[in-house]
C-alpha cells in the first residue's frame, strides 16, 4: 500500500501561504536640518495612526544638510513619513499657544496642508511586498 502524499502536500502549501510579506526598510531622507541642534525624529505610519502614536519610529543627532534615517520591518502597504528636528531633545514637536509648530517638520512627498497638516493620502508612499527598500524624501520646513 502506498501512503497518499496529498494531506502532507495540502499542509505544506497551507504553511507557505500563512507566511507574512516580506518586511521592508524605509529610508527616510531628511533635508533642511540646522546644524547640531538636538536630533531628528522620524516616524512612519499606517492610516489609523496617522499623527497619532506611529508603528514603526527612529532618530539620528542632527547633522547639518542631509541625514538618513534606515526604519526596518515595515510591512507592505501604504504608509506616510514624518519627520522632525527635535532640538530640545524632548521627543515631541513642540507649538507655540495656537499649536503651531515651533521647531521644523515636514512630511513624506513634501505634503503640507492648508490650515493644518497634510492628509494621509498627500503623503502616503508605497512600501512594496518584495522587502525592498523604499525611500522616502522629506524637507523640514
Amino acid at each position: 500500500m502506498i501512503p497518499s502524499f496529498r494531506p502532507a502536500l495540502c499542509a505544506a502549501l497551507s504553511c507557505l501561504l500563512a507566511l507574512p510579506a516580506l518586511a521592508a526598510t524605509v529610508e527616510v531622507h531628511v533635508t533642511g536640518v540646522a546644524a547640531g541642534k538636538g536630533k531628528v525624529n522620524v516616524a512612519v505610519c499606517d492610516q489609523a495612526r496617522f499623527l497619532k502614536q506611529c508603528a514603526y519610529a527612529g532618530s539620528v543627532p542632527a547633522r547639518e544638510g542631509d541625514n538618513t534615517i534606515a526604519i526596518r520591518g515595515v510591512p507592505p502597504g501604504s504608509w506616510a513619513v514624518l519627520a522632525y528636528q527635535d532640538e530640545n531633545e524632548n521627543d515631541e514637536l513642540d507649538r507655540n499657544l495656537i499649536g503651531i509648530p515651533r521647531e521644523n517638520y515636514g512630511f513624506s512627498r513634501d505634503a503640507r496642508g492648508k490650515f493644518g497638516p497634510p492628509s494621509f493620502e498627500d503623503a502616503a508612499i508605497a512600501v512594496r511586498e518584495d522587502g525592498a527598500a523604499t525611500v522616502a524624501a522629506v524637507k523640514l520646513h
